[in-house]
């Protein structure tokens, strides 16, 4: 009974253990989990001892270290984990046995379905705004390779490499010039795999328009037809361009395909001013600096003008010399009427003479003053007779 005891106390020392480490999938693939199982035959008389497991990888010992677990999950691997394994079983402290190792081979997934995503959406940016490109795989295990490209030729951007199946490229401030083709490509080392072609388009906001106005020097007759020209030197199409004399909108002009746009104006003398135009594209507009035009009367004109307004008084004149003779005449058929025979004095005709506007020698302008009847006391009417002066011939007046 006590040689019994004692040779179950020396058991774990005198008679080694049989171990044998497999694992489960043999050939996993990268980035998923891999169980290692540490079997375990001991001789009959020694099938009670407690033992305790341990598993290595090249003789690197993996967490948790020693445990009572003849099994350990391996969460991932990745092919640089394609090494040897092994487990070793202990009792009492010591060692009773040892596994041979075993290689796992970890299979690499090619990376596959590339494909390349703008930030903003659909590759629409303004100039001067950040533009992000995403090169995404569906697919691929291990460390991946990012490259991106512009244009059909190929011009390198960017190269990254990182563990993930998602990289970006930024462009912090795009110019006009970035509008482009691109594409990306993603390699794990197993042959590179190429995104579609994703079009960019910058779009740049208007700069300040130039106003011309098409009469030499900015000055106008009236009777001129005037041009006013407004464009602006940069910024995407469509543009909308308006016009202005001061605050006043005279009118606007599209330019669809960009450039510039025209308004026509017939002068007349209340154009005179100063005039501007402004650009708009959308993304916010632009004023330019104000024009002023003057318009001038030639001084032939201003006679004409001056004669039109002579005419006017004269002919206004006229009217009122005959509603007072009007009233005169009534004023005497109510006296004759109320004072039966009272005197009255014969009536002188008025000077025959007259001035016409083809006159050789133009006559003075004078009042003439006739008595034509005495009512009675000492009320007296008058006729009031008006000469107009001569018009000048219109040879004279050229």
């Amino acid at each position: 009974m006590l040689l019994r005891l004692l040779l179950l106390t020396c058991a774990p020392l005198c008679e080694p253990a049989v171990l044998l480490l497999t694992a489960r999938p043999p050939r996993p693939t990268e980035g998923t989990a891999v169980t290692l199982m540490c079997e375990t035959w001991l001789p009959p008389q020694q099938a009670d001892v407690q033992l305790q497991f341990c598993f290595f990888r090249d003789d690197r010992a993996l967490e948790p270290g020693w445990s009572r677990s003849p099994e350990l999950q391996v969460s991932a691997v990745w092919s640089e984990d394609s090494v040897s394994y092994r487990c070793e079983a202990q009792a009492a402290g010591s060692t009773v046995g040892r596994s041979k190792p075993i290689q796992v081979q970890v299979q690499r997934v090619s990376v596959y379905n590339v494909s390349l995503e703008t930030r903003p959406p659909g590759g629409h940016v303004v100039e001067g705004q950040k533009l992000v490109l995403v090169c995404l795989a569906a697919g691929g295990t291990g460390d991946i390779t990012f490259v991106w490209y512009k244009g059909a030729l190929g011009l390198t951007l960017e190269t990254k490499t990182q563990r993930s199946l998602t990289a970006e490229f930024e462009l912090p401030a795009v110019k006009e010039s970035d509008a482009e083709q691109y594409y990306c490509a993603a390699d794990n080392g197993r042959g590179p795999c190429l995104s579609g072609l994703v079009s960019v388009t910058v779009t740049v906001p208007v700069s300040r328009p130039v106003l011309t106005v098409g009469v030499p020097g900015a000055r106008a007759v009236p009777g001129d037809m005037l041009q006013l020209r407004c464009e602006a030197p940069r910024g995407s199409p469509p543009i909308l361009y308006r016009f202005y004399r001061g605050d006043v909108a005279l009118g606007s002009s599209p330019a669809p395909s960009g450039g510039g746009a025209s308004l026509n104006l017939s002068v007349t003398e209340e154009h005179s001013g100063n005039y501007s135009c402004e650009a708009n594209n959308g993304l916010g507009a632009q004023r330019s600096e104000a024009v002023t035009l003057s318009v001038t009367v030639p001084a032939g004109d201003r006679k004409r003008l001056t004669l039109v307004i002579v005419e006017g008084l004269l002919s206004t004149l006229g009217l009122g010399t005959a509603a007072l003779l009007f009233c005169c005449w009534l004023k005497r058929k109510v006296g004759r009427r109320s004072t039966g025979d009272a005197p009255r004095s014969p009536a002188v005709p008025p000077p025959r003479e007259s001035t016409y506007f083809n006159s050789a020698v133009p006559t003075q302008t004078q009042p003439a003053y006739e008595n034509v009847n005495v009512v009675g006391g000492d009320e007296v009417y008058s006729l009031v007779y008006h000469l107009q002066q001569a018009r000048p011939s219109a040879a004279g007046t050229a």
